[in-house]
């Protein structure tokens, strides 16, 4: 009975992980379309192949660079939303507007936003036309007159934790606020950001000189160049797109009503810089969306020309002969010294 009741657990783990494994591929493979440079269908719908190295081929010059990337949760935010107010007259406009930012100031008050962190930035302030037709015995004219005024305003909202953006947006809808124009991110010390930077990149380079060192490899006897950047990213820049579908069954051919096809929903979400290829990530783990600021620094060794001895060349000085009347001969060196 014990063996039965432990077979019976053995196919059920079976089952359920092929449950699992089968979940996951239907939902790569038909609720995400995404474009060739995402491939998220290919990384998660296929089985991951492992690829071998390539072949290394020696090489006389040497390589070492170092890449340190460092994910900084913002200081302050600022969220800018856009208003637009349509009125009679100028006056009229100006004031339902003012009366509708004054609500989204006193209910943001309310919710830890100080007054002194939000800024209205008048954007434009014109007149709205209509067609008017102008009818004549023989013709007809149509006229551009004018209607009503338009005012339109950025409100800007700072806020320091990110927590707020949800208090702040649904004030915003309360206040018939809707366009959402984009959030910046900001770094009050940046300068303390890139030193650490430059920290735990020097302490990189030297621990690989210090492998190729004891190697056996004199770096003192190499010719050093050197090339380096840092960069800065904003949460903006990686938001990415895909489209949530689902495929149409098979059996609705046999049926005789059309098809109506709904529309494909995008769905928008953020992909950071990846960690592949970095030697050191600070603040690897993030849940909130993060600046990303990085640098890099690659140093190339080339061997020194060897010296060369310069060869010395025999000096041969000329000879002479003489000849006696005797007809004795006698060599001598004629001596340029």
């Amino acid at each position: 009975m014990k063996n039965l009741i432990y077979i019976f657990l053995v196919f059920s783990s079976l089952s359920a992980f092929a449950q699992i494994k089968g979940n996951a591929t239907i939902i790569s493979r038909q609720n995400i379309i995404v474009p060739t440079e995402l491939a998220n269908a290919d990384i998660y719908g296929n089985q991951i192949q492992q690829f071998r190295q390539k072949d290394l081929t020696p090489n006389p010059v040497i390589t070492i660079d170092a890449k340190v990337l460092n994910n900084i949760v913002a200081d302050s935010y600022t969220a800018i939303f856009n208003i637009v107010q349509i009125g009679k007259t100028s006056q009229e406009t100006n004031t339902i507007m003012n009366e509708r930012v004054e609500k989204v100031k006193d209910e943001l008050r309310t919710k830890g936003i100080l007054e002194g962190d939000l800024i209205i930035d008048v954007i434009s302030f014109v007149p709205v036309y209509e067609t008017v037709v102008e009818k004549k015995l023989f013709s007809k004219k149509y006229n551009e007159v004018p209607k009503g005024f338009e005012l339109q305003q950025n409100i800007h909202i700072k806020f320091t934790n990110v927590n707020q953006f949800e208090k702040i947006l649904s004030t915003c809808a309360n206040n018939e606020i809707y366009n959402l124009v984009k959030v910046d991110y900001f770094i009050n010390d940046i300068q303390t950001v890139y030193k650490q930077l430059r920290t735990e990149i020097l302490k990189t380079l030297k621990e690989k000189q210090q492998f190729y060192t004891d190697l056996g490899f004199d770096l003192t006897s190499y010719h050093p160049t050197i090339a380096d950047t840092k960069y800065c990213h904003f949460p903006k820049e990686f938001y990415k797109s895909y489209q949530a579908f689902h495929s149409t069954s098979l059996d609705t051919f046999n049926k005789k009503q059309g098809i109506v096809a709904a529309k494909k929903q995008t769905t928008y979400y953020y992909d950071p810089i990846s960690y592949k290829g970095y030697d050191m990530v600070i603040n690897s783990s993030i849940v909130e969306p993060v600046v990303q600021i990085g640098m890099e620094i690659k140093l190339q060794y080339t061997p020194k020309p060897k010296e060369q001895k310069p060869i010395e060349k025999e000096v041969t000085n000329p000879k002479y002969f003489l000849i006696s009347p005797d007809g004795k001969v006698d060599i001598k060196e004629l001596k340029l010294n």
